[in-house]
């Protein structure tokens, strides 16, 4: 019931945000940008034999602007590695709004069946769709469904199929930022198959991406990266609430930025000794895995709501624990607290994903220290 108000209350945000013409289109008839306009662009400029220029901020904005037709006030950066070039090329194979539509076409269903196996009920496709992050990743064409799928991918296939597992994390890479932990918990796991996998996957789309794209397309985006990190961290350009970090919440709250680092610093280093400790524990392993996802989270300043996604593969995890031995006093109020943080932040630009994230971690966290030693 409660997956269903919060499907339903998506819907209406969704409904209203087009009625409001803060969604698609905008009060004069123009479409309005969304981040899925910065891959467009970088895709456009890979066809067009340029792929080094999509780090080019001016080159890459003037492609954005063609693509929904008018300057618009604004600029969606390019950061991800080249192989996801590869990803954007195809998309802009197609016509601007027709590829908006067909990621999100494509990503929702496997991220919807990520859940679902990993959860192994129905009540797992109900939990994936009432996830409020999703809607946050649908509206503007992100690629939250696809690191959520890579991420519970990993876990859901690190047990019996480890080559499937290392292949879902090496792709992972396109994102980095959310890999930071994987090689210490597959190292404290002895899960050496997985980390050789992920390794040699990793590897072949670097060589595959310098092979297509050429090393210019390298060396643009190490040219940029400090650049960006500058501008979106340091600076807080997109907006310091906009990030679902501890960093985030401390720049949001008129921290300084040395504070920020610390504190975020400590943070992660803290979350990988914890997640360190539990996977060489072999503690139950649903339990575990919840606790990686977290951690992915946790590790990185660099989180938006859209990545906050990853969040619903733990506590997929954490459901099927629940449903194999019992909710836990207190759990599934706790759980609907945390989805409602998160369908909260666009009423309050604040990192309340940040605080979701502690609300699972601290309930993994819970079962984690109360567990016996025997894997379910």
């Amino acid at each position: 019931m409660v997956c269903f108000v919060l499907c339903v209350a998506q819907l209406v945000y969704l409904a209203a945000s087009f009625v409001l013409h803060q969604w698609l289109v905008d009060p004069e008839g123009r479409g309005i940008p969304t981040d899925f306009v910065n891959v467009w662009a970088a895709g456009k400029l890979v066809l067009s034999g340029f792929p080094d220029w999509a780090y080019v901020w001016k080159v890459h904005k003037e492609i954005e602007n063609a693509a929904v037709g008018y300057n618009f006030e604004g600029y969606y950066g390019w950061h991800y590695p080249p192989p996801f070039l590869a990803v954007a090329s195809v998309l802009a194979l197609l016509p601007y709004a027709v590829a908006y539509f067909a990621w999100v076409a494509v990503t929702l269903p496997v991220y919807v069946a990520t859940i679902r196996w990993i959860v192994g009920e129905k009540i797992g496709y109900w939990l994936a769709f009432a996830f409020p992050a999703m809607l946050a990743n649908a509206m503007v064409g992100q690629n939250g469904f696809l690191t959520a799928s890579l991420v519970g991918g990993t876990l859901g296939f690190l047990e019996k199929q480890p080559v499937l597992a290392g292949v879902c994390l090496g792709l992972l890479t396109y994102k980095p930022q959310f890999g930071i932990l994987f090689p210490l918990a597959l190292i404290a796991a002895r899960q050496w198959t997985v980390f050789l996998v992920a390794t040699a996957v990793a590897i072949a789309m670097a060589l595959f991406s310098w092979l297509a794209f050429g090393l210019a397309s390298w060396e643009a985006f190490f040219h940029w990266l400090p650049i960006t990190s500058k501008t979106f961290l340091s600076e807080g350009q997109a907006n310091f609430g906009k990030l679902q970090s501890l960093y985030g919440l401390v720049r949001a709250l008129h921290g300084s930025e040395a504070l920020a680092w610390v504190l975020q610093a400590l943070l992660t280093a803290a979350t990988a000794a914890v997640v360190g400790w539990f996977w060489y524990r072999k503690k139950p392993y649903a339990l575990q895995a919840a606790l990686l996802a977290i951690g992915a989270l946790l590790a990185t300043p660099y989180v938006y709501l859209y990545d906050v996604l990853v969040l619903a593969v733990a506590v997929a995890f954490l459901v099927r624990a629940a449903l194999a031995s019992g909710f836990l006093p207190g759990e599934q109020p706790a759980l609907l607290a945390a989805a409602i943080l998160i369908f909260g932040f666009p009423f309050v630009q604040f990192p309340v994903g940040f605080l979701a994230i502690l609300i699972v971690a601290a309930l993994v966290l819970r079962r984690l220290i109360s567990s016996s030693s025997a894997r379910p």
